[in-house]
Formats: structure tokens, sequence, C-alpha cells
């Protein structure tokens, strides 16, 4: 990533979340707050205007909820899409599966502590998945299935290990874990540019756009449970 801040587009029905949001991204060095936006179809139109590289997304939004927005912005069509953060409530998580489905890159509740909401938008924007990592095994365990790709040519486990060297798996696991490149490195005694590489090795093999793909993939085919 270059030197320049981190454009951050906050979309959420709530002034008070959003002035919130503002004051607390205004504030770090690295981060600059291109724009807010009330709806759906203002934070669309935001950010195709204002190019941020990390849309913070509320959910439930009127005129156009976060999802369709989402979809709009980071949808599989869409040549270069944002990073999309969903920021959501645990009452709601099933809502955050279309989410990813829409194209998001992660999720947090919004109850998480400021420092959280920061290094979300950090992680989301180095192209790492951001799973809240108090409830990624229940909620993937939970809708897993329901995500499945209407693609049946996705891989199923057996695929998986085929298709993947030994390490390749491992690594795989990690990330369905919700580790992030640099533990991987840490837990595998590798250095963090390797597991990069396995990384996009590993979403080259397997057709995927994302990690939050793969993460599905490795809980929806069982290489990972929510009961490990």
């Amino acid at each position: 990533m270059s030197d320049a801040p981190i454009r951050v587009l906050v979309c959420d029905d709530q002034a008070l979340v959003r002035t919130g949001y503002v004051t607390i991204f205004s504030a770090q060095p690295d981060m600059e707050v291109v724009g807010e936006a009330g709806n759906g179809h203002e934070a669309v139109s935001a950010a195709q205007r204002l190019h941020p590289d990390v849309v913070v997304m509320d959910i439930r939004m009127p005129l156009l909820d976060g999802i369709e927005a989402t979809r709009k912005l980071a949808g599989p069509e869409v040549v270069e899409p944002p990073k999309v953060l969903v920021v959501t409530t645990f009452n709601v998580d099933a809502y955050v599966y279309d989410a990813f489905r829409a194209g998001a890159s992660g999720f947090l509740l919004k109850d998480s502590p400021p420092a959280e909401l920061v290094a979300g938008i950090r992680t989301v924007a180095r192209g790492e998945a951001l799973l809240a990592p108090t409830v990624t095994r229940h909620l993937i365990g939970r809708f897993a299935e329901r995500l499945r790709p209407a693609d049946t040519a996705r891989p199923g486990r057996e695929d998986l290990v085929r298709a993947l060297t030994a390490r390749e798996l491992e690594v795989l696991e990690l990330i369905a874990e919700g580790l992030s490149n640099a533990e991987i490195a840490s837990a595998l005694f590798i250095s963090p540019e390797t597991v990069k590489t396995y990384v996009s090795r590993i979403l080259t093999k397997l057709g995927l756009r994302d990690r939050v793909q793969a993460v599905v993939l490795a809980y929806r085919v069982g290489l990972v449970t929510a009961a490990d």
C-alpha cells in the first residue's frame, strides 16, 4: 500500500453514529474521511463520485439497504470495487452473509471499540478479510450451507485436498480461523510475504475472489467446522 491515507466513506442512517465514526477515523494519521451517506442510494452515489478505498457500511438503512448498496459497489460485475466493511449487530447476523455474497470484505459488530473499528479499516484496505473473531465460527457454521454458490462447479472437500498442497491447506485452515497474514506467518514460522503468496495461490486455484469466500468455502466443505 502507498503512503497515501486510506480514503474512507462512512454510511449509516444515524447522524450520531456517523459523527462518531468521522471523529474516530479523522483522528488517525493514515486515514481521510472523504464523505458521509445516510442511506444506500447516497452511499452508492458518494462512492462512485469520491472513489473511497474503504466504505464503512451499515446494513439497515432507508431507501436502499446496505446489502443492495454493497452489491452495487462491490458486486462481481464491478471492475474496481472499493473494500466494504459492514458494521452490524449480532441479532441481524443472517444479513451479514447476504452482504458477503454482495461483495463485502468483512464485518464488525457495532459495539466494537474504536480501536477495533480503526484496525478493521486498515485490515480490509490491505485486501484481507475481516470477520469479527468472537462470532466468526458461530455465524459461518450456522449459515455456511445458506451461502452455497449457485455454481455447482464449486469445489468440495476432496477437490480442495487435490487442488492444494499440504501447506496451502494449512494456510487455508488458518485463514478460516480468522488469522491475519501476520498471525499465520507467526504460527507457521514463515514470512508475511510468503503467506501472501500462499493466499494468492489458494484464491487462484479455487477460483475465489477474496479471503471471505475462502473462509466460507472452508466451512462449507467441512475443512474446518464451527465445533473445531
